[in-house]
């Protein structure tokens, strides 16, 4: 079992920056790949970034490539997804996720263990 707890959501004006964290509770957290995933009111949730477990290998929505960047350090047990030229349409409740093995995926049925979720909110 991982339990995993983001943070760092929060609002902000177009054009800002924010950064989020998800810390996950296990030791083997290098032994999982994870993900960002958002859900914006009234939508599904889609996926935003993903990385392997040893972090050679990263992957983007065609809607943030460029402005977001999907990192990890496995020595505190964190991911992190820095957000960078928000946008309003990037406000959503934005959730980490970790899959067991090396590979990410870019479907949420992949992924065994799910944070809260925490909002980010992007004013215009």
């Amino acid at each position: 079992q991982v339990q995993l707890v983001e943070s760092g959501g929060g609002l902000v004006q177009a054009g800002g920056s924010l950064r989020l964290s998800c810390a996950a509770s296990r030791r083997t957290f290098s032994s999982y790949s994870m993900a960002w995933f958002r859900q914006a009111p009234g939508k599904e949730r889609e996926f935003v970034a993903a990385i392997n477990r040893s972090a050679g290998s990263t992957y983007y929505a065609d809607s943030v490539k460029g402005r977001f960047t999907i990192s990890r350090d496995n020595t505190k047990n964190t991911v992190y997804l820095q957000m960078n030229s928000l946008k309003p349409e990037d406000t959503a409740v934005y959730y980490c996720a970790a899959r067991g093995g090396s590979i990410w995926s870019l479907t949420e049925q992949s992924y065994n263990y799910w944070g809260q979720g925490t909002q980010v909110t992007v004013s215009s």
